[in-house]
């Protein structure tokens, strides 16, 4: 068995896999999110008191 020291250990191919995946999945969200706050309908100042008085 090979005994390493604490400063030749790496997380390896499977440390970076998960950080990728994570990043990915965040870029998704983000994007999702963006998509979804572009549809939101935000009233302006001016918009609710010429409603009301007319």
């Amino acid at each position: 068995m090979i005994v390493l020291a604490a400063g030749e250990v790496s997380p390896g191919l499977l440390g970076f896999t998960v950080v990728a995946l994570i990043g990915v999945a965040l870029y998704l969200l983000i994007k999702s999110m963006n998509k979804q706050m572009s549809k939101i309908k935000v009233p302006h100042e001016g918009d609710g008191n010429d409603k009301k008085a007319g």
